[in-house]
């Protein structure tokens, strides 16, 4: 039988930036540990951040 150890992992964030991401992830019925599992294997997986950053802003319409 496989064990897969864990781990805590404690993250500071803006309270309203959790709690609207909570409502969209129990939307998508995950929680956020799920969530956050789910962003860390795709760093992995893609060996960087899956997502594209750049250091445009965004245009008031995309936000």
């Amino acid at each position: 039988m496989f064990f897969m150890a864990s781990t805590n992992l404690n993250v500071r964030v803006d309270e309203n930036v959790k709690k609207s991401a909570e409502t969209v992830l129990d939307e998508l019925g995950l929680n956020m540990s799920t969530a956050v599992n789910m962003f860390l294997r795709a760093v992995i997986r893609e060996e960087g951040i899956p997502f594209k950053m750049s250091l445009k802003k965004p245009e008031e319409e995309e936000i």
